[in-house]
């Protein structure tokens, strides 16, 4: 949903046009560790998914108003690699609201502290939330007053 008027762009090291969203929320920013790497200075693609799924799901426990779990993982797409030093910023936006889910799509982007040009798109990806009761059951979600 990200349109020309809507994006500002920079570019990637590869010459390619990246656009920054500026229709999705900006739900988690965190700089990448050496704890987090593997011997080639990458970050483990294991710890980008355990954030995605944290910055994912920030909207919907917003707009269920209570707990979530995690239900699916759609689709999971890594761009380009993450190297320790990297600033991570996490966007994401509701795609569908249903009874009891909640899907979101979120993009993840590097700003390279040590490149000229620094910031490029190494993730997206798709996930269903679904609001649960206290007992772990799926219930219907009630969109809190007073979100978006």
């Amino acid at each position: 949903m990200t349109s020309e008027s809507s994006a500002r762009p920079t570019n990637s090291p590869t010459g390619q046009r990246v656009h920054l969203p500026t229709d999705k929320e900006l739900v988690l920013k965190v700089i990448t560790m050496p704890a987090d790497s593997n011997v080639n200075g990458d970050i483990f693609g294991g710890w980008v998914m355990a954030q995605v799924d944290l910055a994912g799901s920030v909207i919907p426990a917003r707009l269920a108003g209570g707990r979530i779990a995690t239900v699916a993982v759609n689709q999971f797409i890594f761009k380009q690699p993450v190297k320790v030093g990297d600033l991570l910023s996490f966007y994401s936006e509701v795609e569908r609201v249903g009874n009891t889910s909640i899907t979101v799509k979120v993009e993840v982007y590097a700003q390279r502290m040590r490149q000229p040009e620094p910031i490029i798109k190494v993730t997206e990806a798709n996930l269903t939330y679904v609001a649960i009761d206290d007992f772990g059951k799926p219930r219907k979600v009630e969109q809190n007053p007073g979100t978006p």
